[in-house]
């Protein structure tokens, strides 16, 4: 395990304590409460994937049995067995049993994804929450709150997590790269920032993949997550709002043919640029409907570059439009 801890640094700069947590003072600041006063209720961490949740978890039940926590936390997966079988064998097994070795009276169960159980298996899971109260907490994930049926939402004390600020990832970015001696620009880290859209592990995983020559640059990050060059995108926005159609074509049919990207890729980065741009309000909201309805359209099969030039004519349409 140490081995893997060392190699994956998504596993190495994991908070172990709430203390360790970066930016979510909130959260920390109640699940000490419960931490401190051996009083920790059923919980429910609802959000994004890649916020701190199951972390969060982790670092309570650390903090709950000041690091002894071998046969007293177990943690599961719910998207690995999503029926009743696994609620009625492994988790009514492991809760009903007394924890080892601690003045806690009760154990903790880590249970992620568990928005991804059936109703039927949730119900089962609302009666062992119930039945072993005295012997087993439970720590519910879920990345969507209707996912879990109201009776188990009314037995926990639900905490909400967002995504990660652009500007928080990066600076964690940098930490890492200076605690592993590699270089890196900020163009590079705000790109996997920027990439990421507030998921800290997958910008972790993505910065590691990045570095394996020593230095995070931008052409090492494109080359990693293999999506659309926000630079490319930019300027053919900007041709299109000019009226110069032509010359936005041969840019995207660079960005389709010569450099590979996917047609929905393109959309996305078209999508970022448009909400960033200073223009019409009500143009900008034609312009991102517009958008939705390209992504349906080449996800479901149609000619990429057909559907992106007709999104380029709605745009060059709202900038000929704004010119009069």
């Amino acid at each position: 395990m140490r081995d893997i801890e060392e190699l994956l640094w998504i596993e190495k700069y994991r908070p172990r304590t709430l203390d360790d947590i970066y930016d979510l003072e909130e959260v920390v600041k109640r699940l000490k409460v419960f931490a401190e006063s051996k009083a920790v209720p059923n919980l429910l961490f609802v959000g994004p994937p890649g916020t701190g949740k199951t972390t969060a978890a982790l670092c309570l039940a650390n903090d709950l049995y000041e690091g002894n926590v071998e046969g007293n936390v177990l943690e599961l997966n719910a998207s690995d067995e999503r029926g009743i079988q696994m609620v009625r064998e492994t988790i009514k097994d492991y809760a009903r049993s007394r924890p080892l070795n601690t003045e806690v009276p009760y154990k903790i169960l880590i249970l992620d994804e568990c928005d991804n159980m059936t109703k039927d298996a949730q119900q089962a899971l609302r009666r062992i929450m119930e039945k072993y109260a005295y012997t087993c907490r439970f720590i519910l994930i879920a990345n969507y709150l209707a996912g879990i049926i109201e009776p188990i939402q009314s037995r926990c004390s639900v905490f909400k997590f967002s995504k990660y600020d652009e500007k928080d990832v990066t600076e964690v970015l940098k930490k890492i790269c200076e605690k592993e001696s590699v270089k890196y620009s900020t163009e590079a880290l705000e790109v996997i920032a920027r990439y990421s859209e507030g998921d800290m592990r997958r910008s972790i995983n993505i910065l590691q993949a990045s570095a394996t020559g020593g230095e995070v640059s931008r052409e090492s990050v494109m080359e990693v997550i293999g999506t659309t060059e926000p630079v490319l995108a930019e300027k053919m926005v900007k041709m299109a709002r000019e009226l110069k159609i032509m010359e936005a074509r041969e840019i995207l049919r660079k960005m389709l043919y010569e450099l590979g990207y996917s047609g929905s890729d393109v959309v996305r980065e078209i999508h970022r640029q448009i909400v960033n741009l200073n223009m019409d309000e009500k143009e900008k909201l034609e312009i991102l409907e517009k958008c939705g309805e390209i992504d349906f359209r080449v996800k479901t099969g149609g000619d990429p570059e057909i559907q992106i030039m007709s999104l380029l004519a709605k745009i060059a349409l709202c900038g000929w439009v704004e010119s009069l």
